[in-house]
């Protein structure tokens, strides 16, 4: 019999919130995170605008030393998995339950900040001494999943998968994984990033990926993505667990499905090939009738080449169906976060499903011939979504899906 995979708690910190409530407040009133870079200098820089977490100090949820020693996507990440924790009620585990827990919570890129900002404390003084004893474990993609694990005691595997965007999604599809096929019973799983600093944007930039302007997915006009930064994270559990321990269940997360597109180093392949297989693999692995999908969250980074594959691949998959389906890309609001944003959408996916609200896509103006679905323009909307699916893809053509639905015992 195959084991059932629960949603028992979620967590996160966006552009738009420094909690879930307050952050999907504000995604179903079509609130725009984006705003002046205030990171770093941005003078020498044609990129002004990006998604920053606003009005945050990690010092009012974790120890000051601790803060020292971390790198700010692992202060996004603590935090994100202290609301997800306090929600389900994770912290309540046995130390043997503990045993067959996992913290899975990864990033695309890792500590880019204390990578940059040792460089030039490096240059600058050309003294090794200066540069920090803990750069390792503040830079290394997993770091966050390490440390959170030892705060947990958490003794399942902390290893993650680094899939450019796809890293949350396939960070919270490994937990599924593990504990559809009985090695774990729990999981903290998702993603944090926090990418926006001088080198995250200049190669960007340089690599024709960014925007000068607001964020305008699916639009004719869209000129493609702004950075975000924060961490989604989810709660996991075996149905039985959950049951046994009286968890409240937010949704049933159903399927995933993961490909590579083995197209290019960048851009994806142009009819969104693996794409589909992906959306195939998760509706398969779900059982779950391509009919029954009721609302996509949509990778939708605003770039030419992603949306209109997207759409295609979305076509491919649902056929005339896929008109009628609402798609949003809350990247409109949130900005791209990398491996974040697919964890920060899942979250989006099953407060869906519990609100049966579709949000928006923001800045939707011109409609574009080869975008032509039903993208949610500019205001939510409310419709009944018992099953929604979430697209994540990444760099190098890695495409990871998740499907998520109302929970039936």
């Amino acid at each position: 019999m195959t084991r059932r995979v629960v949603v028992t708690g979620t967590g996160m910190l966006t552009a738009v919130g420094l909690t879930v409530e307050e952050t999907w407040g504000n995604i179903k009133n079509g609130v725009s995170g984006a705003a002046p870079i205030t990171h770093f200098d941005t003078t020498n820089y044609k990129v002004k605008l990006a998604a920053e977490v606003k009005g945050f100090d990690p010092e009012d949820y974790i120890d000051k030393k601790d803060v020292r020693r971390r790198d700010p996507y692992q202060h996004f990440a603590a935090v994100a998995a202290q609301q997800a924790v306090a929600e389900s009620g994770f912290d309540s585990l046995s130390a043997e339950q503990r045993r067959r827990a996992s913290v899975l919570i990864g990033s695309a890129v890792g500590g880019m900040a204390t990578y940059h900002n040792n460089i030039m404390v490096l240059e600058e003084t050309e003294n090794p001494r200066k540069v920090t004893p803990f750069g390792i474990t503040m830079v290394i993609a997993d770091g966050a999943s390490n440390q959170l694990s030892v705060e947990y005691g958490a003794g399942g595997p902390s290893c993650v998968p680094v899939s450019a965007c796809a890293s949350g999604a396939d960070c919270i599809g490994m937990a599924f994984d593990l504990i559809r096929a009985g090695r774990i019973d729990y999981a903290l799983a998702g993603a944090s990033e926090y990418p926006i600093i001088p080198l995250g944007i200049a190669t960007f930039d340089r690599a024709g990926a960014c925007t000068h302007e607001q964020i305008r997915p699916f639009d004719k006009n869209r000129s493609g993505m702004i950075f975000g930064d924060g961490a989604g994270v989810v709660v996991l559990e075996e149905l039985e667990a959950a049951k046994a321990r009286g968890a409240n269940i937010l949704a049933e997360l159903a399927g995933y499905g993961c490909s590579s597109d083995a197209a290019h180093i960048t851009a994806p392949h142009p009819e969104g090939l693996g794409a589909a297989e992906a959306m195939r693999e998760a509706l398969k692995s779900g059982q779950v009738n391509p009919d029954e999908i009721d609302y996509i969250n949509a990778h939708g980074t605003a770039t030419a080449l992603n949306d209109s594959m997207e759409t295609k691949a979305i076509k491919s998959v649902f056929g005339e169906r896929a008109y009628n389906i609402p798609v949003s890309s809350t990247k409109s609001m949130t900005g791209h976060a990398m491996g974040g944003s697919a964890a920060m959408e899942s979250v989006f996916a099953v407060l869906s499903i519990r609100d049966n609200v579709a949000p928006p896509t923001i800045n939707y103006e011109t409609p574009d011939p080869e975008c032509d679905l039903d993208y949610v323009p500019n205001e939510a909307r409310e419709v009944e979504i018992n099953c929604a699916m979430s697209n994540s893809f990444g760099f190098g053509g890695h495409n990871s899906v998740l499907i998520y639905k109302t929970f039936n015992d």
